[in-house]
């Protein structure tokens, strides 16, 4: 490493401490900055056995790693023909050609590319134009005057006579196994009416960074951002029925276009390997969302118009931190929500929870059921009376018999009024005071089944947001330890997301859903009940949903103690055991959570393939 880039680098850092601490960088974090200063300075890739995607040295690495130079065998059953849409305006010659150059590499053969120049005035543009004319492949139609992206994406798939379109701009690049990979998922999944890939981006410097690994199908992430962007593939036949790009929504008009195709298919097919490498620029939003802000005010409007269409009450926020979006569902009325509470005495932590509700709940229509499980101190009673004196919408339940997490709810929600349960643990204490208008608005969406927010350590780092299958284990929680204000990968700290499952320590689900299911498995006394059920949420045709915005304190079963006795660590192995028999294919593949992360560490890549 240089002179000029070690100062760029310390410059970077020193701004970032300045920005985000004030130089007063909490202890926890100082072990993490200091690898990150040795590593930068010494050039070094990755953190031990981790690659960070979100560092370009490291993602190259990995990307170089794991990019094979190989031809592929296009001999498949069904060889659809595949039009590549592409709008031109005013490009520079030399992203064009290697633009067009990638398509023309590809080894699947029975494509098209649809060009519709929008009256370019930039010679060089021209130039590349005619030069492309004659090739079989390419057919090029040309606007008098300016029309705009819409229309002009719009003539493109008019001339288009393939049976799926794919959506590139002038300037990306294309990986030549696009096609390829596109038609093997289609031969795997022929009713396929969209697909998408992975993507990265390509810095001014010719650099690829900034990968997107992206989950499968995701229709709540989805109204947080354009997740899917590039590429998109997509059947020709629902375009035109969509009746292609509408005018007047420029800068999120294929946002636009996803959001009304996925009203009217869900069948959606993701392909979890980088195939598209997005162009940054100084204009483009590739590299600075700032520059094209508008874009953002006209997504916020394409999501709002998205929830009107569906009959939907909500609003939508920008996300300053993480420049994507927050959907809050407004109830027309507030249904009855009964809060369930599994304790056994420590009176003082119970009443921490309690208290916490009835100050700062802002929601009106909810009831507190405490299933006392085996409570002998008298304080614990003395709590009790206190409440139900206090409050008319407070009760007991004694459930007098050995600890069963999953029982002990079970016998609540038989006997709770509410339409809508919250699975809450006696160790936490509210923070966001509208935490039920919000998580009980996500709750009794149709498609959505468990319902989970942001939970906090006492000293504001993250203890749950969002579950991931298969990580370290059966499942693990996302970003544990995290700092409360980190945005997160792509935001999943700051904007719903869906997850494979969220904690028990607080999750809302409605009744009818909750017993559909059949409740909580009774097997499961104390581990994963929470995972199975949201496994089994799933397996009804749910998602489950983090929302973030949400906050909770957790503080981590204090009434229960450690499981660390024999008989304990026993029976936490036969749970194990019962989930790995259970569901082998969601701890394998959870498909909210890219096959290309480590199973190791959230949201990182493994140096060497596991």
């Amino acid at each position: 490493m240089g002179l000029v880039d070690f100062g760029k680098n310390m410059a970077g850092g020193i701004k970032s401490l300045w920005v985000k601490y004030h130089f007063l960088v909490p202890p926890r974090l100082w072990k993490k900055y200091a690898k990150t200063f040795v590593r930068i300075i010494t050039g070094k890739v990755g953190a031990g056995s981790f690659l960070d995607p979100f560092r370009k040295e490291d993602y190259n690495y990995w990307l170089k790693k794991n990019t094979k130079d190989e031809i592929y065998s296009d001999n498949f059953d069904y060889r659809p023909l595949i039009s590549i849409i592409m709008p031109v305006y005013n490009v520079k010659a030399k992203y064009f050609r290697e633009c067009i150059e990638s398509i023309l590499a590809q080894q699947y053969k029975n494509y098209e590319i649809c060009i519709v120049d929008d009256a370019s005035t930039l010679m060089e543009t021209k130039k590349v134009l005619e030069e492309y004319e004659e090739n079989e492949h390419i057919t090029i139609v040309r606007h008098k005057k300016n029309e705009h992206i819409s229309r002009t994406m719009n003539d493109a798939i008019k001339i288009a006579k393939g049976d799926y379109v794919a959506f590139v701009d002038d300037d990306d690049v294309l990986t030549k196994d696009v096609l390829f990979e596109v038609v093997k998922a289609l031969n795997g999944h022929k009713n396929a009416d969209i697909i998408y890939s992975d993507e990265d981006k390509i810095n001014v410097g010719g650099v690829y960074c900034d990968p997107h690994f992206k989950p499968d199908y995701s229709p709540d992430t989805l109204l947080s951002m354009n997740y899917i962007c590039h590429l998109l593939i997509m059947r020709t036949s629902l375009v035109k029925e969509l009746g292609g790009f509408r005018a007047g929504v420029e800068g999120a008009q294929d946002y636009d276009l996803i959001l009304r195709a996925t009203e009217k298919t869900n069948k959606i097919y993701h392909i979890p390997k980088i195939l598209y490498h997005w162009r940054m620029s100084k204009q483009s939003t590739a590299m600075n969302v700032e520059n094209k802000d508008y874009a953002r005010d006209i997504g916020m409007t394409v999501i709002e118009e998205a929830l009107k269409r569906r009959g939907i009450n909500a609003l939508v926020e920008k996300d300053e931190a993480s420049t994507s979006y927050r959907v809050v569902y407004e109830l027309k009325k507030q249904p009855l929500v009964s809060i369930l509470i599994p304790t056994k005495d420590y009176a003082e932590t119970l009443e921490t929870c309690l208290k916490s509700i009835y100050e700062k709940t802002t929601y009106k229509n909810y009831e507190i059921i405490v299933i006392n499980n085996n409570s002998e101190e008298a304080e614990t009673f003395e709590l009790f009376d206190e409440y139900k004196k206090k409050h008319k919408n407070f009760s007991v339940l004694d459930a007098n018999i050995p600890f069963n997490y999953s029982k002990l709810n079970n016998m609540a929600a038989k006997k709770a009024k509410g339409e809508v349960l919250v699975l809450l643990n006696n160790d936490t204490e509210i923070i966001t005071p509208e935490w039920l208008e919000i998580l009980v608005g996500y709750a009794v969406q149709s498609h959505i089944g468990a319902v989970g927010p942001k939970l906090l350590y006492p000293d504001n780092t993250v203890q749950h947001a969002g579950v991931i299958m298969g990580l370290g284990g059966v499942a693990s929680h996302a970003y544990i330890g995290a700092a409360r204000d980190e945005v997160g990968a792509y935001g999943r700290l700051r904007v719903p997301y869906n997850y494979a499952a969220v904690t028990g320590a607080c999750l809302v689900v409605e009744k009818k859903k909750f017993e559909k299911v059949g409740g909580l498995e009774e097997k499961l006394t104390v581990a994963y009940n929470d995972i199975d059920f949201c496994m089994k949420l799933l397996g009804a045709g749910y998602v489950n949903v983090e929302v973030p915005m949400v906050e909770l304190c957790h503080f981590e079963s204090k009434s229960r103690g450690l499981d660390t006795a024999p008989e304990k660590k026993k029976r936490f192995d036969e749970e194990q055991d019962f989930m790995y028999k259970k569901w082998p294919e969601m701890i394998a593949n959870d498909p909210y959570y890219n096959p290309n992360f480590s199973k190791r560490g959230w949201f990182m890549l493994d140096k060497e393939k596991q």
